[in-house]
């Protein structure tokens, strides 16, 4: 008899009818891959994944990505989609004995024409012995193994399975993707919790989204603790949203006044150097469930407009700070974010280069669009230079100091001066170069 007859996972029909003794995140589960959330950068329309299950050139992967993300999931939408039996391994409960049972069921499964992926869990717990077993059936094809981890599989996994295997590194679930997953449910009445007839609006739901740090498992289970506090046909208030995350809820409308006036304050607190109001300002935002992200590219800007040339590092400190935020999610990523608030306070400010910037514009705008000068003028051909495209050109490095006395702005705006560095930070060291440069030019055009 083979393993798979007996197998209740190893089966590609339609899921069992819905078990309501399950939690939410099972019953939730998707059967079609228009419903799974997230993962557009390798399941969009074109995307690598996406191809492969569209044409049915499935191969041997790993899904690598922070829990409740679906690894699981889309492992089993994988094999439904491609009419493959699934059958699921535990690092904690299978041994080499159990891989080779199942592998020599799958090898007779093939020759009779039936495909099978093999889904392995946590797949950076099985030891070198256990993912050796499973080497000569992927060479073989006898199986598509799909292996899941939320450790890096460079090292997790040895190097003859993984240069057998495509690895797809899965992303942490966005707000947005949360808060639908969680409207689905509330609604589904087959499934989800929508014969219980709850009200809950969206900002409770996007405070569910928040804590739960990216992982759908865990969104579902705050939200049914919430269902189950509230009763049926009642409302998932604030303080039951409370109980349910055991912390005060702050919220805010996140496309109102409020939302702007949060943002104002902090940029105004890191602009007037006053970092314990910055943090203030911040924290608010952070406790209100505010989009981290959008944290982090107002606080580069702040980089840009505030600090400029007075500290060109700060700008280089934001971007880090977001990459951070990005890699890191909540709430580890959250004090990357205090952490660059309180640089951009503390340190030297200066918007002379914001500044200058404007003032080109406004010349732009209201003066002539000047032609470019006939020697800054490119002459990639003989008749370009016969017409005297690149004529007076003075290379700079031919120069010393690397500074020649040709004039690069059009006659009529001749001597015109848009940056005007501040005697603050670095800008002090620009004000005194560009100073070096003025004497120097004068020298040279004087003779």
């Amino acid at each position: 008899m083979s393993l798979f007859e007996d197998n209740p996972l190893a089966r590609t029909g339609p899921e069992d009818p819905p078990d309501r003794g399950r939690p939410l995140a099972a019953r939730m589960r998707p059967e079609r891959m228009e419903d799974f959330a997230g993962q557009q950068h390798i399941l969009g329309p074109g995307k690598p994944l996406r191809r492969q299950i569209e044409r049915d050139e499935l191969s041997s992967m790993i899904l690598w990505g922070p829990p409740g993300v679906g690894k699981t999931t889309l492992a089993r939408l994988i094999a439904k989609i491609t009419k493959a039996d699934f059958i699921p391994f535990s690092a904690v409960l299978s041994g080499v004995k159990e891989i080779k049972a199942v592998m020599a069921d799958a090898e007779r499964n093939r020759r009779s024409g039936r495909r099978t992926v093999v889904f392995v869990d946590e797949i950076h717990r099985f030891n070198k012995g256990q993912q050796d077993a499973f080497l000569p059936y992927v060479e073989k094809g006898d199986i598509t193994l799909i292996g899941a981890t939320t450790e890096n599989p460079s090292f997790e996994v040895i190097s003859a399975l993984l240069s057998r295997s495509k690895v797809y590194a899965l992303a942490a679930l966005s707000v947005p993707d949360l808060v639908a997953l969680l409207r689905r449910a509330i609604e589904d009445r087959d499934h989800g919790l929508g014969d219980q007839n709850l009200t809950v609006s969206d900002e409770m739901l996007e405070q569910i989204a928040v804590y739960s740090n990216g992982d759908g498992r865990s969104a579902y289970n705050m939200l049914e603790l919430a269902a189950l506090a509230a009763g049926s046909g009642r409302e998932i208030t604030t303080e039951i949203i409370e109980d349910v995350l055991q912390r005060k809820t702050s919220l805010y409308d996140k496309s109102g006044e409020e939302h702007y006036n949060l943002v104002s304050a902090l940029h105004k607190s890191v602009r007037s150097s006053d970092p314990d109001a910055a943090l203030y300002w911040l924290g608010r935002m952070l406790e209100g469930g505010e989009d981290r992200m959008y944290i982090a590219r107002r606080l580069m800007r702040m980089a840009i407009e505030d600090i400029g040339l007075a500290d060109p590092r700060a700008l280089e400190h934001a971007v880090a700070a977001m990459q951070c935020v990005h890699f890191l999610g909540i709430p580890e990523g959250d004090q990357a974010l205090a952490q660059i608030a309180i640089y951009l306070s503390v340190t030297p400010k200066s918007d002379a280069a914001y500044q200058a910037l404007n003032e080109v514009r406004a010349e732009i705008q209201n003066g002539m669009a000047e032609p470019v000068p006939m020697h800054l003028r490119n002459a990639p051909t003989r008749a370009m230079k016969d017409w005297g495209y690149g004529k007076g050109y003075q290379h700079a490095h031919q120069f010393k100091d690397a500074v020649s006395e040709m004039e690069c702005l059009p006659p009529s705006l001749s001597g015109r001066e848009f940056y005007r560095p501040m005697q603050r930070g670095t800008e002090i060291r620009f004000a005194e170069r560009l100073t070096e440069i003025k004497i120097l030019r004068k020298n040279l055009r004087s003779g």
